[in-house]
């Protein structure tokens, strides 16, 4: 019986979030619905801590490449921040981000840093599917895959 009311508990919470995202998924794309060219999207997301709140803010979507700046002065137009010492603050910070995600992934021992970025990319890609897929293990899907990428590469230069 205990069991049963903590499922429900959880059922009805879970119901609750869905509607929850529902609702800002829609604040979001109403804000959206208007623009067009270089510059930020409105984006939901939730507060840390126990009581999470749902929340709209801006930030660039890199799902949509043509709405991103493809230059400082662009980005500094965009965002409307000038300041030196604001745009090195956030150089910094997402420097350190791009740092920690690429130290962090553990599929970078396994890339070739003489591959271009799209193969580097793909190559994860293909890796994350076979473990998923197959339910295999990293060296397992690297000892399969990795080999048949360098051959490729290898074929591509000999052309």
């Amino acid at each position: 019986m205990v069991k049963q009311m903590a499922d429900a508990v959880v059922e009805q919470k879970d119901s609750e979030k869905e509607a929850t995202n529902k609702e800002y998924q829609a604040k979001v794309d109403a804000a959206n619905a208007g623009r067009t060219g270089i510059g930020t999207r409105a984006a939901f997301g939730y507060t840390r801590g126990k009581g999470s709140m749902p929340f709209v803010y801006e930030r660039f979507d890199e799902s949509l490449p043509d709405t991103l700046p493809k230059s400082m002065q662009e980005f500094i137009t965009a965002t409307k921040v000038a300041d030196d010492a604001a745009l090195t603050k956030l150089a910094i910070a997402g420097y350190n981000e791009k740092l920690y995600t690429d130290a962090s992934d553990p599929i970078a021992e396994h890339v070739n840093p003489t591959w271009d970025e799209e193969v580097r990319n793909r190559f994860r890609l293909v890796v994350r599917n076979y473990m998923a897929g197959a339910d295999a293990s990293l060296d397992d899907a690297v000892a399969l895959i990795k080999p048949g990428f360098e051959n490729a590469i290898a074929a591509q230069v000999k052309q």
